[in-house]
């Protein structure tokens, strides 16, 4: 009789830890996320904590070798076209093709990240990306660099959207175990860390070495983060259809446009500083590629901080806010680029960088938290859809200008175009909800 109570009890308990972790994984796989209110599924309660703490420590390897990569053939590609002359147009026509095909392939990259298993969608991306790198590095040995570096710009957005959609939309998973701001603040850092070391070794390579030279060294970077996108750990929380059924409808709501918007401000500060950079750096600060690899290495650093930032900031102002403000500081530090020299433009960019960032991350954690896992996908592809489609307009009146407009006044137009938006978007705010970022 004791022995079958002992069972019993050893049933009963075993059954409530069961309960106790998929309740809490169901409730994150077909709702928005409020990890922020719920009690962390490595308590000693769930087993599987272990095993999704090693999961999300390789995917933050792998995000910090991915950004290595990512960052380091924008810089190289933007260096290449202005230190071969061809200029700030070469560089704008260069984005404006990563653009446009971004702005097509990423509905589709959403579509698929919610339909198909997203590990592996980022395997098959940064595979490709490898390959077309090293290939890259090949052609420019016996072909035009500058048409070289467009074409390969297609194929590289292309994978590009398919592995940032596939790895950004995993987040909601792969921090199951700890708050949503500070998994995506750590993943977040991490890809900053990337482009930080990315700016420092691309700059280095672009001066000691050839061009063909610097891309084989920064493809291995996709090599490495292919193995380790391999040794994460699938959840299988997330509903996804089967390829012919209904998909889980994503609604645009007040709050889903204004994200948007959002978005779409600071995606597109990000790029000008990477269109205009290189020629800010030859034409007004007289500087060679060792001064643009501090350039980005300052806009990296300040990236690193804001990644970070959240995590206190969101303890003492609701986010919703605190994106208005980060937009307005933005504006204003574009602005100081007209009438700052060396060594203080570099800490303009590292300010810049600090409020870029801190701003991605807040947006990433706002739309965790609004969109439900299950549709994550389309809504991070029609997010990044309005930033590219301003991108555009922006890269049409550079290449338009050509080199008639000193870059750093096209800094000081944005900044006018930033402060508008910013008081557009204050007056007509959408109301907040629910506060499930904080």
């Amino acid at each position: 009789m004791a022995k079958l109570m002992a069972r019993a009890w050893l049933l009963r308990s075993v059954l409530a830890k069961f309960h106790i972790c998929s309740s809490r994984l169901h409730h994150r796989s077909g709702h928005a996320d409020h990890s922020a209110r719920m009690p962390p599924t490595s308590s000693p309660d769930c087993p599987r904590g272990a095993p999704q703490r090693n999961s999300f420590n390789w995917f933050l390897a792998c995000t910090f070798a991915s950004a290595l990569g990512r960052n380091g053939y924008h810089i190289a590609c933007a260096w290449i076209l202005v230190a071969e002359g061809f200029g700030s147009p070469a560089v704008a026509v260069y984005f404006a093709i990563i653009s446009v095909t971004e702005l097509m392939a990423s509905p589709l990259a959403g579509w698929m990240s919610d339909r198909l298993d997203r590990r592996l969608l980022y395997v098959f991306a940064d595979a490709f990306r490898f390959a077309a790198m090293l290939t890259l590095g090949a052609i420019l040995i016996v072909a035009d660099m500058r048409w070289a570096i467009w074409v390969s710009a297609v194929v590289f957005a292309s994978c590009d959207r398919i592995a940032l959609t596939a790895s950004q939309s995993m987040i909601p998973s792969v921090t199951a175990h700890i708050r949503l701001s500070t998994g995506n603040s750590i993943a977040f850092f991490l890809t900053q860390a990337g482009s930080l070391f990315a700016a420092a070794l691309t700059g280095l390579l672009l001066h000691i070495s050839t061009p063909a030279c610097t891309f084989a060294v920064l493809s291995l970077a996709f090599a490495l983060s292919v193995g380790l996108m391999l040794a994460v750990r699938q959840e299988q929380v997330v509903f996804r259809p089967e390829a012919t059924g209904p998909a889980p409808r994503l609604i645009f709501d007040a709050q889903l446009l204004q994200l948007g918007a959002i978005y779409a401000l600071l995606y597109t500060g990000g790029v000008l500083v990477s269109v205009i950079g290189p020629s800010f750096v030859i034409d007004e600060l007289r500087g060679t590629a060792i001064v643009f690899g501090q350039l980005e290495s300052a806009w990296s650093a300040g990236s690193i901080v804001g990644a970070l930032l959240l995590i206190p900031l969101v303890r003492a102002a609701r986010v919703s806010v605190l994106q208005f403000v980060i937009l307005g500081l933005t504006a204003c530090t574009f602005a100081t680029l007209k009438i700052l020299d060396l060594p203080w433009s570099l800490l303009s960019f590292a300010i810049l960088g600090t409020l870029y960032n801190l701003g991605r991350v807040a947006v990433e954690v706002m739309l965790q938290s609004h969109v439900p896992i299950a549709a994550l996908g389309r809504a991070k592809g029609a997010l990044h859809s309005a930033g590219v489609l301003l991108g555009v307009i922006l890269f049409g009146f550079i290449a338009i200008a050509g080199n008639t407009v000193r870059p750093s006044s096209v800094f000081l137009a944005y900044a006018v175009v930033l402060a508008g938006g910013t008081l557009i978007l204050s007056i007509w705010r959408a109301a907040d909800t629910k506060d499930d970022a904080r």
